[in-house]
């Protein structure tokens, strides 16, 4: 008998070269900072009266560089955008926060990042900044508490990228980005020529060329568009190592490749009826059961604590699934058999959600297991593909006794191993802050 140990093998940070590439960014990024001047407080505050625009200039460059060269990588199918650690956004504290830094950044000179940078190099005030932060994040540390609800529920929505809230394509929000950014670094020499009285003819002619260059190759990301749904599940592969247990010889563990197709043929990321049960009593798994079937057929019966997301509007929920789901959260989708179940999880691995199962014949397998003696259950004559084969005396939801089996006469359950959690992508920060 095989048993799965492990669905994903990624590079993790216990790989000891990863913290050489991590010094290496950061030095090349307090490097880049120091050389644009951004240890200079008085340079980083004559933004705001105009005079010196170099802050916007080079941070809107790190933006629009960093976001073509991201969605071109996943235009040419090398990076899964899903994977891509992005912030959750809070507005309420996201607003109240903002506003704190930018008159902090008006009086003081610095933002965070940039103190660090000015303090690194020997500046005083860079330095009484820097202290200052640390105070703050103390205080706000001990006062938390105070204001938790607000600051975690006040305008939450999530895993929420420009795209979704402009309605465009990430490739074309990549033009509208690099357009707009070439009209600010237009406007803002015009007003550091006005307020500052920045002569323009002695600035180096190569930034046209950068700017011809960075504009191609938006329109090449525009070109190139996102990969599909289809496009993504097609190129995905699955990494199992398994144990094999032969007579009068060692274990020995071999690694396969799966595609996806190969993982559903294979049955591979089915789970029976008694490890999703027994799934809800592992402290080491946070099981999600995602009802995937119609709202009608939901109410008749369903699991306990089950989540009714119909499959036609299960795409509008991956955001949230990806979002911030705790660690050892595993999916198990259900249908009735397993039809619209096999077609959610195509979704749902497609757009990179970790840790997705199937059960196993659905909700009426489910019924067969844990419900056969239930005189409320009457097993119909018919019934069509991924269609209750069971008749309902009323719509009593989870309220029939085999949605929640007791766990103490089901303790000695039998089955074979399938669900195993996969390597989460690290969180990862970002920008001025």
């Amino acid at each position: 008998m095989n048993f799965p140990l492990e669905a994903f093998t990624t590079v993790s940070a216990a790989n000891p070269w990863t913290y050489v590439v991590f010094g290496l960014i950061g030095f090349a990024f307090g490097y880049t900072l120091e050389t644009a001047g951004f240890g200079d407080s008085r340079k980083l505050a004559a933004q705001f009266y105009f005079k010196e625009l170099t802050v916007l200039k080079v941070m809107f460059t790190a933006i629009a560089v960093a976001m073509t060269l991201l969605f071109g990588a996943v235009g040419l199918g090398l990076l899964d955008f899903s994977l891509v650690w992005v912030n959750p956004t809070y507005l309420g504290s996201g607003v109240v926060g903002g506003l704190i830094m930018g008159v902090g950044f008006i009086v003081g000179g610095f933002c965070p990042t940039t103190s660090l940078a000015s303090a690194s190099t020997g500046k005083i005030d860079g330095m009484l900044f820097m202290l200052g932060g640390f105070v703050g994040a103390f205080l706000f540390g001990e006062t938390e508490r105070y204001f938790d609800h607000w600051y975690n529920n006040a305008g939450y929505y999530g895993r929420l990228t420009l795209d979704q809230v402009l309605g465009v394509s990430p490739s074309a929000l990549v033009l509208i980005v690099v357009l707009l950014a070439l009209f600010l670094f237009w406007g803002g020499e015009h007003l550091e020529q006005a307020f500052g009285r920045r002569d323009l003819s002695r600035e180096p002619r190569w930034r046209k060329v950068g700017a011809a260059a960075l504009l191609a190759a938006a329109l090449g990301v525009l070109v190139l568009g996102s990969p599909s749904v289809e496009d993504r599940y097609q190129r995905l592969s699955f990494k199992r190592t398994e144990v094999i247990k032969q007579a009068a010889a060692e274990p020995q563990s071999v690694t396969h490749v799966y595609s996806a197709d190969e993982m559903l043929s294979k049955r591979l990321v089915f789970t029976s009826p008694a490890e999703a049960f027994k799934a809800r009593f592992q402290q080491a798994i946070n099981p999600v059961y995602l009802d995937v079937r119609s709202e009608s057929d939901y109410n008749l019966y369903h699991l306990a604590d089950a989540v009714n997301v119909p499959l036609e509007r299960l795409a509008d929920v991956i955001p949230s699934l990806l979002s911030e789901p705790p660690a050892n959260t595993v999916f198990i989708a259900i249908g009735n058999d397993e039809a619209a179940a096999i077609e959610a999880w195509k979704l749902l691995v497609a757009s990179s959600v970790q840790n997705v199962y199937i059960l196993e014949g659905g909700i009426n397998n489910w019924i067969a297991f844990f419900g056969a003696g239930d005189p409320a259950l009457q097993p119909l004559a018919t019934g069509g593909e991924d269609e209750l084969r069971y008749g309902f005396p009323a719509a009593l939801g989870s309220r029939y006794a085999s949605c929640s089996p007791d766990p103490i006469e089901y303790e000695k359950l039998d089955f074979e191993a399938r669900i195993v959690l996969q390597l989460k992508r690290d969180k990862s920060g970002g920008g001025c802050g």
